[in-house]
């Protein structure tokens, strides 16, 4: 637009930065911005947020408030929407180093059967955050320590790594007090982990929600390729379901793989969340379904409108072009790379199933705030 400067994100060696034009974007002009502006108006993350991420851009913040405030002075049709996005932002096609698209999986928030007291039938403990647990901020440098770790135990004589997975699995937070509740297995705990959020149905019917408050800090493994390596499975046939299967059907092995996964995510409760409301993304704020997307937090700020353009499994044997515009409001462990997002797709069962479906390219658009010149 005539007076506005626009300047390319910031990204990581090797990667590339297409300016387009909204004309260029194929799909674009059929959105629904209205949905989309609603969830952005909302705020770019909370403060604090629950995974801090790279220092959010003085302009995106100042882009976040002026929707809220259009939003809240009336509603916002969908023409002026759009026109909102085109006029605060640029429009970059990222390229990944050494591939011109991107890659994008699917999450969910699941549903399982626990208890708040331990049982027989509930023998399997989740954690919340251990209190000297520290959290490795973007800007922190621990000396001694290795640089891959994202979290480390605080100590009298200083940082050291906390126990991974399979420590903990064996006893390193006995006695200490910090169960939360209680599930069925250790698979299903593996699920919620990945996953980062659920819902616990007790047995009295009611239902409790789980956010997630901070991880060991050890590299996560994906345990889908690993066993896709072992035992000669094509990736494309290595579904969350097939997966899931495969662990349910013997405990002693699915012990032995999900200790493969050093890293090991701990839980808070929310029973204030509304029933209908999504879970708690990484910015602090709750997630909409195939509106939120996890991104690179060491790369991408929360609250950036991401445009994604995608074909994926539609869940029931078929698929579907999704070209949407969505906003960046989660992070996770295995989602790294400056065009690599993780779509969350709903709660329950069936998104659930879609979800496991994706491992799809996609064009990852960024709409980046212009210099305004103001």
């Amino acid at each position: 637009m005539t007076g506005m400067a626009t300047s390319p994100p910031p990204l990581p060696s090797g990667a590339s930065a297409e300016l387009l034009a909204p004309a260029q974007i194929a799909g674009w002009s059929a959105d629904d911005h209205a949905a989309a502006l609603a969830i952005f108006a909302r705020g770019c993350q909370a403060d604090p947020p629950l995974r801090a991420s790279v220092q959010l851009p003085a302009a995106l913040a100042s882009v976040c408030e002026k929707a809220r405030l259009l939003t809240e002075a009336g509603t916002v049709s969908g023409e002026a929407a759009r026109v909102f996005f085109e006029h605060n932002f640029s429009f970059w096609r990222i390229g990944p180093p050494g591939a011109a698209t991107g890659f994008m999986t699917g999450y969910f928030e699941p549903e399982f059967e626990g208890s708040l007291t331990r049982s027989e039938a509930y023998p399997t403990p989740l954690y919340g955050r251990p209190p000297e647990l520290v959290t490795r901020m973007p800007e922190d440098v621990w000396p001694g320590l290795d640089t891959a770790l994202s979290a480390a135990r605080r100590t009298a004589t200083g940082l050291e790594p906390f126990p991974d997975r399979m420590a903990i699995e064996t006893g390193a937070l006995d006695g200490r007090g910090l169960e939360i509740l209680w599930m069925r297995d250790p698979v299903d705990r593996f699920v919620l982990q990945v996953q980062g959020s659920g819902r616990i149905r007790l047995p009295d019917g009611s239902v409790t929600r789980l956010v997630y408050s901070g991880r060991n800090g050890h590299a996560y493994t994906s345990l889908g390729r690993v066993l896709s390596e072992r035992e000669n499975i094509a990736p494309a046939d290595m579904t969350m379901d097939r997966l899931i299967a495969r662990l349910k059907a013997d405990a002693g092995f699915a012990r032995d793989l999900i200790r493969l996964n050093r890293s090991f995510v701990f839980f808070a409760r929310r029973d204030d969340l509304p029933p209908d409301s999504g879970p708690i993304g990484g910015a602090g704020l709750p997630l909409t379904p195939l509106r939120s997307i996890a991104i690179d937090r060491t790369i991408w700020p929360y609250g950036l409108p991401v445009w994604i353009d995608a074909t994926l499994p539609d869940g029931t044997g078929g698929s579907e072009r999704l070209a949407r515009l969505t906003v960046a409001q989660d992070t996770g462990s295995a989602i790294l790379g400056p065009a690599r997002l993780d779509l969350f797709v709903g709660s329950g069962a069936g998104p659930g199933h879609r979800a496991g479906l994706i491992r799809h390219p996609v064009d990852f658009t960024v709409l980046w705030p212009r210099d305004l010149g103001r």
